[in-house]
């Protein structure tokens, strides 16, 4: 007989046997006893149902939408999570509850919470489907061990549910470290991609790739990271494989070749007047009243009516269904505006015309359009270069508003490029020398310097000095470089040391940060090489006279001979297969010297260093004022000639 039928039974004994009397006090408290007995068998039992009866069916978003916490550290909107406010999240994260569903592509742009999509995948899998779990950063340090301080561990301490399956990382039995979580019925591992030891440490059922266009291309010498990130998974029958990324370069993409391989469905959304699904594109942007325009009754429509419009993913290939691809961008995020959008893109388009800089261009194209950046063609020929050389009538052409000079340090000589700039960041090549002597003699130096120090002449009869100058701290004479840098800089010299930015510098701006982590404490730049040789590229293909051409003298005197313009086109883009990767890399053509192409690069930095404006410098260079000139000591304020500054704090 069970204990409900007990409890009954014994019920209708006490109230047959009960007279009908008042009772007193001794029989109260017996009823009392017996209610807070039966009270507690059933709650017991209540508990016990509960433990045996099998969990709700949910998704990942909808176990968000229930449990999930918003941190404020990382989130602009904390508290409860809430997948209608950026409804493309919903299916990407349902798509992991798809038994058919193995693999999983994000192509998204910043700035639409693909990090918070992985952290409810995580969540999920914690408290509702527990699994050995694996997630992948681009590097352990920092990127892996912040996801865990930053992100991971917050969630976990805000949202209950997690909060007791996972012991804290101080906890002395709690077996968990920064970068390994451990909870009932599975655990998280953060690994890097540059480190293979820890790709392949465990065996795992989901595996987490984020930001997989900034991995190596080899996780040391064991290949391909990517692969062996999925390797871990071989022996689930119910493993899920997510990839991450906002795209970079096309040519070299890995998450535009996994989103091509799969689905490719895009965010699609209905027009509130036609009633047609589209995509969000940049192409139908409308910068005046910031609106888009309907692809199909050309109606231009704000941003908040496409943004309260039905929406939903359709796909190129459904036939794929066993790897999902999404394709999201900027435009269709609630965190974002449009204004802030077209902003930006004016910026970016500003620096590209008016300093030929690609790499804001190249951003937006990545972070805000969620698209790869596509190569440019090959430079232009040797012979093109030469034809269009043209004869100098004075040592600065007109046009000239800003003169920089690169030098590259070698073993018995300085390499030195002095470039003339103008409005645009059209260049003029003024003069390419070499200079021979001893270097380890400081007077081989002061030579360098009194060069550095020359004045050089517009036909007009006005003159302009080197605003500032690049010089490789590279080579065998780094010491002696670090202390010319430290000399100059005493004597108030614009000279700048510059340092490229390791072996791979794909990716990476060309003015990467400026470093005085040195023996010396002199000013370094470590550069991104690779951007500097793009940007040089896009200007040599430039055929018409403007922003961005590149003149060259064909003055024998000035030294832009065949063996200059060889030098210049030494290097080309190439893309290779690394560990059956795509990796675009810059190779050198055989028989040919580069120090011309890096002079150029070093040059194109120092006029980005400076960032001058053009219009101040132009009309002092038409009134004939050499703004580089120091004001003697002793003379009198009233006679000085005004001064003004160039971006950075050149004085004019």
């Amino acid at each position: 007989m069970n204990t409900w039928k007990v409890i009954m039974m014994v019920k209708k004994i006490r109230v047959q046997e009960s007279p009908v009397v008042a009772p007193d006090t001794a029989v109260i408290k017996t009823r009392k006893k017996d209610q807070t007995i039966e009270y507690k068998t059933l709650k017991l039992f209540r508990h016990m149902a509960r433990a045996v009866s099998p969990p709700p069916v949910l998704t990942v978003s909808e176990w968000a939408d229930r449990y999930r916490k918003l941190s404020s550290e990382s989130a602009a909107e904390p508290g409860q999570w809430n997948t209608d406010r950026a409804p493309y999240q919903r299916d990407i994260m349902d798509s992991i509850n798809d038994p058919m569903v193995e693999d999983i592509v994000i192509m998204s742009s910043a700035q639409v919470g693909k990090t918070e999509i992985i952290l409810n995948i995580i969540g999920f899998y914690i408290d509702y489907d527990p699994a050995p779990i694996l997630v992948v950063q681009p590097t352990v340090t920092p990127m892996a061990q912040d996801f865990s301080k930053d992100r991971l561990a917050t969630m976990i301490r805000d949202t209950p549910v997690l909060t007791g399956k996972v012991r804290d990382v101080k906890s002395r039995s709690s077996g968990n470290t920064i970068l390994h979580k451990t909870f009932h019925g599975g655990h998280v591992t953060i690994a890097g991609a540059n480190s293979p030891s820890s790709l392949a440490s465990r065996p795992v059922r989901i595996v987490l790739m984020d930001e997989v266009d900034r991995y190596p291309a080899s996780a040391g010498t064991e290949g391909n990271p990517i692969k062996l990130a999925e390797k871990r998974t071989t022996a689930f029958w119910n493993k899920k494989k997510i990839k991450v990324s906002t795209p970079v370069n096309k040519a070299s993409s890995q998450i535009y070749k996994e989103y091509l391989s799969g689905t490719m469905e895009e965010w699609n959304v209905k027009c509130p007047c036609c009633g047609k699904f589209q995509p969000y594109e940049w192409t139908r942007i409308r910068f005046s009243d910031v609106t888009m325009e309907c692809k199909f009754c050309k109606e231009h429509i704000p941003e908040f009516d496409w943004k309260q419009s039905e929406a939903k993913y359709i796909a190129e290939h459904p036939e794929r269904f066993r790897k999902r691809s999404f394709h999201i961008n900027e435009l269709a995020s609630p965190w974002v505006r449009w204004e802030k959008i077209i902003a930006e893109w004016k910026e970016a388009n500003y620096e590209y015309k008016n300093y030929g800089d690609i790499n804001k261009l190249k951003t937006f194209i990545n972070t805000v359009l969620g698209e790869p950046w596509e190569e440019r063609g090959k430079s232009a020929d040797d012979d093109s270069l030469l034809s269009r050389r043209e004869r100098y009538t004075a040592e600065i052409p007109d046009g000239v508003l800003l003169l920089t000079a690169a030098v590259d340090v070698q073993d018995d000589r300085f390499e030195v490029e002095i470039v003339g700039w103008g409005r645009g960041c059209e260049s003029w090549g003024i003069r390419f020398e070499k200079l021979y002597g001893d270097l380890e003699k400081d007077e081989t130096w002061d030579k360098l310097a009194a060069y550095l120090d020359q004045e050089l002449y517009f036909a007009s009869g006005s003159s302009l000095l080197i605003a500032l100058t690049c010089i490789d701290t590279g080579g065998h004479y780094t010491t002696k470089c670090y202390q010319f840098l430290s000399r100059m800089e005493k004597m108030g010299k614009r000279i700048y040391g510059i340092k490229g930015f390791g072996k791979d510098s794909q990716g990476i701006p060309l003015i990467h940060k400026l470093s005085t982590n040195n023996e010396y404490g002199v000013k370094v730049y470590i550069l991104g090489v690779d951007s500097g040789k793009e940007i040089i590229v896009t200007r040599l293909n430039t055929v018409d006279e403007g922003p961005g051409y590149c003149h060259f003298p064909i003055n024998k005197e000035l030294g832009y001979d065949e063996t200059y313009i060889k030098g210049l086109n030494s290097e080309q883009r190439v893309t290779e297969m690394k560990d059956g990767r795509a990796v675009v890399k810059w190779k050198k053509k055989a028989g040919t010297r580069n120090e011309p192409l890096d002079l150029r690069v070093y040059n194109t930095a120092a006029v980005e260093i400076l960032r001058p404006n053009f219009d101040v410098l132009e009309s002092k260079v038409k009134a004939g004022i050499n703004y580089m000139k120091r004001v003697p000591k002793g003379t009198s304020k009233n006679k000085r000639k005004r001064t003004g500054n160039v971006s950075r704090g050149v004085q004019l």
